[in-house]
Order: structure tokens, then C-alpha cells, then sequence
């Protein structure tokens, strides 16, 4: 499950982790759990069709993210997918309805599967400073955040304010988001980050 504010790179990160899983040859199910942004869904498919990776994506009106999320896990389990890559509509830490629903979304997932979702990645944006801190916090609070994904490390911003995340919630930095190509997702890796901090 992948979570974080508008804007982070959610659907990119998605997209980038699911071209590196299938290119270890795990099967990939994406599922467009972002129903409010009318062009979400269609971003992902573009990703999907992109990793080569199958997608569910809610059909009509209206349809819930909940809902989505719970019909790609039960279509995995059913077609022996390996992982479910579950987008979820951006939203603000500091807005509690939407927050609430990430906890239904969250809810629906574990229904189906019990173990799951295995991961709850955080995706924090480089550039935010010291935003990130009770972004992390909040999401941390709510869902559970079990890694982060760092982005848009390609420009001038260097996301050292994660330090002081990592170091007050004791969650890892799973990946680095370095640019816009597919392979531009990397594992993290704390000596070549602090390097580059203080060149």
C-alpha cells in the first residue's frame, strides 16, 4: 500500500517499483486506489501498460477507494499474483476525514488477506524540508508506515530532513526516487545519501 500527500509521486513510485519487481519476475497486480483525481487511474494504466503489469482499476461513478483495493487482492489471490501494488488518492496529514478513510482502505485490504498489506510505504517528496517530520508522523499514526520512498532527489533538493524521521520514528528509507525513467527508483543506500548531502 502505497500512501503519502498530493503530489509526492505515489503513482511514479508505483510505476518504477513495479518495472523493478517484474525484472526479478514477480507477477505484479497494480490497483488504482486514487478514485478522486479523475486522471489517476488513467496515469497508472499508462505505468502499467509501461511495466507490462496487469491493473484494476474501479469501474463507474463514485466508486470507492476501499473497494477497489479489496477487488485486486481477491483477483490476486485468485490468479496467483506474487504482489499488489495499491495506489491511494494524496491527502493532506492534517485533513481527518481523508485520513480516516485510509483506514478503511487499509480495513478492505486485510479482509481479503488477513497478512496483509505486507508493506504501507510513506512517500515523501525531497523537497518538502521540514514538513516531512509531522507528514510522518501523522501517517505513521494512522496507518502504520513500515518504509519510505524517497523522491525527487533528481533536481537540487537533497531530502535531508528524512534524517531527523528515520531517526525519531525508527522507520527505514526503502527507496530513492532520481529521475523520471523507469530504472530511476533505487534501493537506499545510507553511505552514497550522506555522501551526497556532504559532498
Amino acid at each position: 500500500m502505497i500512501v503519502g500527500v498530493n503530489g509526492g509521486g505515489k503513482t511514479t513510485s508505483i510505476g518504477k517499483l513495479a518495472y523493478r519487481l517484474k525484472n526479478e519476475g514477480i507477477k505484479v497486480l497494480m490497483a488504482a486506489g486514487d478514485t478522486f483525481r479523475a486522471a489517476a487511474s488513467d496515469q497508472l494504466e499508462v505505468w502499467a501498460k509501461r511495466t507490462k503489469s496487469e491493473i484494476v482499476i474501479g469501474e463507474g461513478e463514485k466508486v470507492k477507494p476501499a473497494s477497489v483495493l479489496s477487488q485486486a487482492v481477491r483477483r490476486a489471490k485468485e490468479e496467483n499474483f506474487d504482489v499488489v501494488l495499491c495506489d491511494t488518492s494524496g491527502r493532506l496529514h492534517t485533513d481527518y476525514a481523508l485520513m480516516e478513510e485510509l483506514i478503511a482502505c487499509k480495513r478492505a485490504i486485510t479482509k481479503v488477506l488477513p497478512s496483509a498489506p505486507n508493506e504501507v510505504l510513506l512517500v515523501l517528496d525531497g523537497t518538502t524540508g521540514l514538513n516531512m517530520l509531522p507528514q510522518a508522523r501523522e501517517f505513521n499514526e494512522v496507518v502504520g508506515v513500515t518504509g519510505f520512498i524517497l523522491t525527487k532527489l533528481d533536481g537540487s533538493a537533497r531530502g535531508g530532513c528524512v534524517v531527523s524521521v528515520v531517526d525519531e520514528l525508527a522507520i527505514p528509507v526503502k527507496f530513492v526516487g532520481i529521475g523520471e525513467q523507469l530504472d530511476d527508483l533505487q534501493p537506499f543506500d545510507a553511505e552514497a545519501f550522506v555522501n551526497a548531502i556532504f559532498p
